[in-house]
């Protein structure tokens, strides 16, 4: 996959697709596979933003009972199956306990009547998916006495045991992007990171491209297309406002969602906990109490949140303050005595703009979005061309582009194939057995590579690893891992000569897992700047501005404040 801006600006393209988040990045996969010709630009890196920052938790809807929304829930059941079908090696089951209590709407007995309704919604939630280690299993209880030897900081009054019910995780959000604008370059996209979207191209009265700018070199260009998908997601009415000189109506609200890392394990084995939060749904039909705050493992480390707070300014300066995270951390600890948690204890908070529902500013109890927003401009203003699909959640990403790509063909007057997006593995996950596969790559990989490094690169690349077993093969020095993590000097040369890693910040954030619980030592950073200068030609000066990028996003990740948007932070990084 390489970077080749001449082909955006000599290419006629049926679909022009902004945004490279996973809304985007599905919608181009599935436009490509049905024959369109697709070109895909995202200003920062793909899946720099908001797609980045999600909490890797791929939603079944089951919470969609409580607000009797069937609909939903079976939409979101099949966005979940297909990631696993699709992404075996990217997405996995994620069993989540909720702790019961008396006789109540938090008794197990109203647990079991919801956690049976689900399981019954969604019992087709397996079908086409391969590797057994990937099937949602049916919901199963924990009596009091092991939920209480298991989970020993939760309040034992009233306590009568748990639930657990399992949704998925991702491995690796950045990557599963990645793996859907790869799948979409070998169908015939083009695609390019770095490159913004700076203005529609207006042409006879409607919209026929966009000018784009190259925001490492910065020049411009037009990109020509039948038809604009504007999948920006927090940049969409930037986009709107700069060319047609209004956004949306009504404005999209969005949401601050933020969490933070604490690079250990804060529960036993590998099931999420849930615990109450200080909040409420207000639209809740059907009501278990306070909304819940979430301990989840994932890797060896621990994701906790999610807390929501509206957020109406620049897309690129949101941030998390240290008051914030302290109150968290205060809630977290009330919620499950013995945590102990303190502002050392995190290694990195995360946050990423959502769309939200309508709610006053200083509201406590927030109104979430239920449903994306797909704007067809020539009905909304009658402007030819241009579609905006604002996405509401990771999860729905490959269910919500089927219908996205649909609307485009009628636009397009275009009779295509049906999508295959939710059958079609994406790149790296032609395989049935993700531990065979693992097994595969230790016998492929030079003598000395530890288990931790195989599984992580199986996780990362999926069937396609051999890749990286190659360069490991070319060039011994690169089978070293960096620092104290497990990744390979390989994966960094790989994501350089082959994955569209412009920047040291695309290598360490998003091609692998070096920084992605935490500062990874100055000795890996530094080892990767240099893989990344040897395959990419830079100078000294370039490598130390590629490294003080990184650790400055990094610092401000650990003090609680979160990892700016990738486009932000480009304009700040001085490039020689």
């Amino acid at each position: 996959m390489q970077r080749d801006l001449s082909a955006l600006a000599r290419g006629e393209f049926d679909l022009v697709v902004v945004g490279g988040g996973i809304f985007g990045a599905a919608a181009a996969l599935d436009a490509a596979q049905r024959g369109l010709k697709v070109a895909l630009v995202e200003r920062g890196d793909f899946c720099g933003a908001t797609s980045a920052h999600s909490f890797k938790m791929i939603h079944g809807g089951i919470r969609y009972l409580q607000h009797a929304d069937v609909p939903r829930i079976r939409q979101s059941a099949r966005a979940r199956a297909a990631f696993l079908r699709i992404a075996p090696h990217l997405a996995h089951p994620l069993p989540i306990v909720v702790p019961t209590y008396g006789w109540g709407m938090r008794s197990k007995l109203v647990l079991r009547l919801g956690i049976a309704a689900y399981d019954l919604l969604t019992a087709d939630r397996n079908r086409g998916i391969a590797d057994p280690s990937r099937r949602i299993p049916n919901g199963w209880f924990l009596s009091r006495t092991e939920v209480l030897r298991d989970y020993p900081g939760l309040d034992p009054e009233g306590l009568s045991g748990a639930g657990v019910f399992c949704d998925g995780q991702m491995y690796n959000p950045p990557r599963l992007v990645l793996a859907f604008v790869q799948s979409a370059v070998e169908a015939g996209a083009v695609c390019a990171n770095h490159v913004e979207a700076v203005k529609l191209l207006q042409r006879g009265g409607r919209v026929a491209g966009v000018v784009a700018c190259d925001r490492l070199a910065g020049d411009r260009f037009e990109i020509r297309g039948r038809l604009v998908l504007n999948a920006a997601g927090p940049y969409a009415e930037r986009l709107l406002e700069g060319s047609l000189g209004r956004g949306l109506t009504p404005p999209t609200p969005f949401s601050r969602d933020a969490y933070f890392i604490v690079p250990r394990r804060l529960v036993a084995g590998d099931r999420a906990l849930t615990l109450p939060s200080l909040t409420s749904d207000p639209d809740a039909i059907v009501s278990r109490g306070a909304r819940h705050l979430f301990l989840v493992p994932w890797r060896e480390a621990t994701l906790v949140g999610v807390w929501h707070k509206v957020y109406r300014g620049d897309p690129d300066r949101y941030e998390i303050t240290e008051p914030e995270l302290g109150a968290w951390l205060g809630e977290i600890n009330r919620a499950y005595d013995g945590l102990g948690l303190t502002p050392d204890d995190v290694t990195l908070c995360s946050a990423g703009l959502v769309p939200f529902g309508e709610n006053d500013p200083e509201a406590e109890h927030l109104r979430y979005a239920h449903r994306s927003r797909l704007v067809d401009h020539a009905e909304e203003r009658g402007l030819e061309g241009l579609l905006t699909l604002i996405g509401v959640r990771y999860t729905t990403g490959p269910v919500e582009a089927v219908g996205v790509v649909d609307a485009v063909c009628r636009r397009l007057g275009r009779r295509v194939a049906p999508s295959r997006l939710e059958t079609e593995p994406v790149r790296g996950g032609r395989f049935h057995d993700f531990e065979a596969l693992v097994a595969e790559a230790a016998r492929r990989v030079p003598p000395g590579t530890d288990a931790a490094s195989i599984r992580a690169l199986v996780h990362n690349h999926g069937s396609a690893f051999g890749e990286v077993v190659a360069l490991l093969e070319e060039r011994p020095a690169w089978r070293a891992r960096l620092g104290d993590s497990r990744v390979l000097g390989a994966e960094i040369a790989h994501a350089a000569r082959s994955e569209m890693a412009m920047t040291l910040a695309d290598a360490v954030f998003r091609r692998c897992d070096l920084c992605t619980t935490g500062h990874p030592g100055d000795a890996a950073l530094e080892a990767a700047a240099r893989i990344m200068a040897e395959c990419r030609g830079w100078r000294s000066a370039r490598v130390e501005a590629e490294l003080d990028d990184v650790r400055r996003r990094l610092r401000l990740a650990r003090t609680g404040r979160a990892l700016l948007a990738d486009g932000a932070a480009k304009e700040e990084m001085v490039v020689t």
